[in-house]
C-alpha cells in the first residue's frame, strides 16, 4: 500500500501501555506465556502463509485461501514471536520503512521478529511502530504482506490463534459433551480462533458470569442449528426473500445469496454487510464464506451476540454480564416470535439447553431464565 497521507499511530510507549493493559499478546517470556497455534486470517477470511509453501529463509509471506498448508499454521509462543515451519516472521534487514518485506527467517531474538497483537486487531512491530499490512489493500490470492504505517484499515486487521490458556471457560471436552452429534464444520478450534475478534466474549466479569455467558451463547446457537448440525437454512424456498433491494449496496451476490448460515443463521443482505464491515471481511460479495470457513462462521455468531440488540433492548453479551438473565438473550435473538407467550415450546427448548450447559460447566444458571 502506498498512500502518502497515512496518519501514524500513537507513540511506541503509548502503544505498549495499551497492549499491556488489554493483555492480548504480550512480550513476556517463561512458562507463564501460553502458546497458541492456528491460522492467521485477514481480508476475505483468507490466511497468510509462506509464498509457495516454501520454508527457506527469506521466503516472502503472502495471503491466500485457507487450504491447510502447513505454513498457514502459526504458533505464538508468548515471547512476542510468530512462528511457522521452525522459523519466525521477520522484517528483512530489520527494516522500519514503509514497504519493508515481511519474510521467514531463522529465529534470532532480534527486534525484527517481535510482534504485538493490539486490541484494534493490528499486528504491530514495536521497534518500527508499524503494522503488518496487505500490499495495495488487496484481498487477492498471493497478495504479499509488508510493513506499513498503521492506519486502521481492513488491510491491517488480523485474527490470530488463541491458546487454551486464553481464558475461554469451555474446554474442548466440554464442548464435545455439549454437542455430541455436531457437524464437523463447527470446530472447537474455529470457535476459539473467532473469540480473538471479540475478546470480551466469555471474558468479562467473574468466573461464574463468564461461564454463564458461554453457556447462554452456546445454548442459543445450538437451538438455532439443531445442535450445531445445520450450517445453512434448510428451507430453500426462503432463500430469495432475504434481499432488501432498498439498501444502497443492493445484493451483489445475487437475489438468493443471503439465506441463513452459521451458528446464528445470519441472514439478509444488510446483516451480511454489517457483519462483514465489523469483521473486515467482504461478506456482502462473498456470503458463502460463512458456510465454508468455520472461524468466519463463528465470528458472525459472536458479532451478533456482542453487538446486536435484535428484537430486544440489549445485546446477548450485556444481558449476561449485567445479570439481566438468559431470558433476555432469547428476546434479543428471536423475541418477536417466541417471547411473551408466542412460542413457549421454543423458549423452553433454549432454557433446557442452557440449564444442561451450565451443569456441564459446573455453574449456577442464575435467575430470569424466561422471556
Amino acid at each position: 500500500m502506498s498512500s502518502p497521507d497515512r496518519r501514524s499511530r500513537t507513540l511506541l510507549a503509548a502503544l505498549l501501555s495499551l497492549v499491556t493493559a488489554v493483555g492480548l499478546l504480550t512480550l513476556t517470556t517463561g512458562p507463564a506465556a501460553a502458546a497458541a497455534t492456528g491460522q492467521i486470517t485477514g481480508l476475505a477470511g483468507k490466511c497468510i502463509g509462506a509464498a509457495g509453501g516454501n520454508t527457506a529463509g527469506g521466503t516472502a509471506i503472502d495471503l491466500y485461501s485457507c487450504v491447510g498448508d502447513a505454513t498457514q499454521q502459526w504458533t505464538l509462543p508468548g515471547d512476542g514471536t510468530i512462528r511457522t515451519a521452525g522459523k519466525c516472521m521477520d522484517l528483512s534487514n530489520a527494516g522500519t520503512a514503509d514497504g519493508t518485506k515481511v519474510q521467514l527467517w531463522d529465529c534470532n531474538g532480534t527486534v525484527a521478529q517481535q510482534w504485538i497483537f493490539s486490541s484494534a486487531r493490528d499486528l504491530v512491530n514495536p521497534n518500527a511502530n508499524k503494522c503488518l499490512d496487505l500490499t495495495g489493500g488487496s484481498s487477492a490470492d498471493f497478495t504479499v504482506v509488508q510493513l506499513w504505517t498503521c492506519n486502521g484499515t481492513g488491510a491491517q486487521k488480523w485474527t490470530v490463534p488463541t491458546s487454551s490458556g486464553s481464558g475461554f471457560v469451555v474446554t474442548e471436552a466440554q464442548f464435545n459433551q455439549m454437542f455430541p452429534g455436531r457437524n464437523g464444520f463447527y470446530t472447537y478450534s474455529g470457535l476459539v480462533a473467532a473469540i480473538s475478534a471479540y475478546p470480551g466474549f466469555a471474558g468479562t466479569g467473574s468466573d461464574t458470569v463468564r461461564k454463564q455467558e458461554a453457556a447462554a451463547f452456546l445454548a442459543n446457537v445450538g437451538h438455532e442449528t439443531g445442535g450445531l448440525v445445520y450450517i445453512v437454512e434448510q428451507n430453500t424456498a426462503n432463500y430469495p426473500h432475504y434481499c432488501d433491494w432498498g439498501q444502497p449496496f443492493g445484493c451483489p451476490a445475487g437475489q438468493s445469496a443471503y439465506y441463513g448460515r452459521g451458528p446464528i443463521q445470519l441472514s439478509w443482505n444488510y446483516n451480511y454487510k454489517a457483519a462483514g464491515d465489523a469483521l473486515g471481511i467482504d461478506l456482502l460479495n462473498n456470503p458463502w464464506l460463512v458456510q465454508n470457513d468455520a472461524a468466519v462462521s463463528w465470528k458472525t455468531g459472536l458479532w451478533f451476540w456482542m453487538t446486536s440488540t435484535g428484537a430486544g433492548s440489549m445485546t446477548g453479551h450485556n444481558a449476561m454480564v449485567t445479570s439481566a438473565g438468559f431470558g433476555q438473550t432469547i428476546r434479543t435473538i428471536n423475541g418477536s416470535l417466541e417471547c411473551d407467550g408466542r412460542n413457549p415450546g421454543q423458549v423452553q427448548s433454549r432454557v433446557d439447553a442452557y440449564l444442561r450447559f451450565t451443569q456441564i460447566l459446573g455453574v449456577a444458571a442464575g435467575t430470569n431464565l424466561y422471556c
